[in-house]
């Protein structure tokens, strides 16, 4: 088992990592000191896959579990959903002791998380993540949310888990897309933090993208790492974290413009990541040979890098002024400097930023 510490003061959490950990996490929740009321939400897919394995798991050690199943896609990430958990827990009752369990991706997460961050005013939850994106990114730091037409992610709060169990099995369940999608944030982290990861990822494309177990929780360890320092050091995004949003300008305005329904997330931040790469050298702060190697690093794990043909521009630039991290209209990008260092910038005009994301390499 590999443990991360998130240090966060009394919300301070652990990461576990491992192969075939799922049917022990009713043992590694009987410490916690949550009522025996449960409740595990999932999707009708992932469900299907885990769910028994978890759910038995904590009747074994005796909890109460009740299951709550939404159905499996981007589009339910909604207030909808939230609202179906809800009137689950309350007809359990769940109380302000229970916990929910998150048993799926990024999605689950941030439903799962949003709904206890709610519920009685805020109770506990657990991430288990199962996809890789949900494993290196969404289950770590805390962010919950659900989307609104206008804009992704607009609606949530800060709501740090109890534990995030990563079972390192479940991502030889995933659909090659999805699995290759997660890999947009995997090599974000290079980018934004770390050049010698970065350079690990080129040299171990093939035992990644073959699934070599040993390479695989080399690749969520670090991932986990480098996101639990950044959040340790920033919790709420007041400054240094805005680093882990490198690519998600572009690419949450392209899920947006896009109705959540032609691109995955990873597949959007992809071509936000080279989008924003391309800002970097236009005004100065990367050199080319270093935008070469985050273009074909992103290709390499076949991800694509550039914007769809015959983007509506003013719907992008819409989506975009919609970003958190904007401020007063003023556009925030989170811009290359070199492979391994990132800087936060802003003061672009609507012109110079068409000119660059529309234009070809």
């Amino acid at each position: 088992m590999h443990e991360i510490n998130v240090e966060l003061g009394e919300r301070s959490y652990r990461i576990a990592i491992n192969s075939g950990i799922l049917a022990n996490l009713g043992k590694s929740l009987e410490g916690f000191g949550f009522s025996r009321k449960t409740a595990v939400v999932s999707n009708t897919t992932v469900f299907d896959l885990y769910g028994s394995r978890v759910v038995e798991s904590m009747r074994d050690v005796g909890f109460e579990v009740t299951v709550i199943v939404l159905p499996d896609g981007e589009e339910y990430k909604n207030l909808s959903s939230v609202e179906r958990v809800y009137g689950e827990m309350l007809t359990a009752p769940l109380d302000r002791k229970s916990a929910l369990i998150a048993l799926g991706g990024g999605v689950i997460g941030d439903i799962t998380g949003f709904a206890a961050s709610t519920y009685m005013r805020g109770i506990d939850f657990i991430q288990i993540p199962t996809t890789l994106l949900a494993q290196v990114d969404s289950s770590v730091g805390g962010k919950t949310g659900v989307n609104h037409p206008m804009g992704k992610n607009m609606i949530g709060t800060f709501w740090q888990p109890r534990l995030v169990w990563i079972d390192i099995d479940t991502l030889r369940s995933l659909p090659t897309r999805e699995f290759i999608s997660g890999l947009a944030e995997v090599i974000k982290y290079g980018i934004i933090r770390d050049e010698g990861f970065f350079r690990f990822l080129q040299e171990n494309r093939d035992r990644v993208l073959g699934l070599d177990n040993d390479t695989l929780s080399q690749v969520v360890q670090l991932s986990c790492e480098i996101k639990a320092n950044v959040v340790s050091e920033d919790e709420r995004e007041s400054g240094l974290r805005a680093i882990l949003n490198y690519g998600h300008t572009v690419g949450h305005a392209i899920e947006t413009a896009t109705g959540y329904k032609k691109y995955l997330h990873g597949e959007a931040v992809s071509i936000g990541m080279y989008a924003e790469a391309k800002l970097g050298r236009a005004i100065g702060l990367l050199d080319d040979s270093d935008l070469i190697r985050i273009k074909t690093l992103i290709e390499a794990y076949g991800l694509p890098s550039s914007l769809p043909e015959g983007v509506d521009f003013s719907l992008l630039l819409s989506s975009m002024k919609l970003d958190k991290k904007t401020i007063s209209g003023d556009l925030t990008f989170i811009l290359p400097e070199k492979i391994g260092s990132v800087r936060i910038q802003k003061g672009f005009s609507v012109k110079e930023i068409e000119k660059i994301l529309i234009s070809g390499d």
